[in-house]
C-alpha cells in the first residue's frame, strides 16, 4: 500500500503537522502507529521524563560522545570517529566501513571450526 503524506493534529499544542509518506513507511515497519503528538511536543514529553525510567529509579543523561578526526585509509575523506586513532590500524569512513563489510557479525561454522 503506497504511503501519502498527511496531516495530523498535535494533541498537545493543538497544531497540525506532517505526517510524511517515509515516516509512514518507517513507523508501520516497526509496528508503531501513527503519532499523536508533533516533534516539539514528543522532545518535551521525551525530556520531561528524562530524570526517571519506568520502575522509577533516577537515570542520569547520556554523556555527550567524543569525536576524533580521522583520514579514511581508503578513500583519503576527512571523517570522525568515536574512539582515538592510535595510528597501528587503518581507519575508514562510514561508507568505506559499510562496503567493506564491517560491521556485521561473523558466523561459526562448526564444522571448520572458524568464523
Amino acid at each position: 500500500m503506497p504511503f501519502t503524506d498527511k496531516n495530523i493534529t498535535c494533541v498537545d499544542c493543538g497544531q497540525e503537522f506532517l505526517f510524511s509518506a517515509d515516516e509512514q513507511e518507517f513507523y508501520a515497519s516497526r509496528g508503531f502507529g501513527e503519532p499523536k503528538r508533533c516533534r516539539s511536543c514528543r522532545a518535551t514529553r521525551r525530556n520531561e521524563r528524562e530524570g526517571t525510567t519506568g520502575g522509577g529509579m533516577a537515570r542520569q543523561p547520556r554523556p555527550e560522545r567524543e569525536l576524533f578526526d580521522a583520514v579514511c585509509a581508503s578513500c583519503g575523506q576527512p571523517t570522525k570517529v568515536p574512539f582515538q586513532p592510535r595510528g597501528d590500524r587503518p581507519v575508514y569512513c562510514r561508507d568505506c566501513f559499510a562496503r567493506m563489510g564491517g560491521g556485521q557479525r561473523q558466523t561459526f561454522d562448526a564444522s571448520r571450526r572458524r568464523f
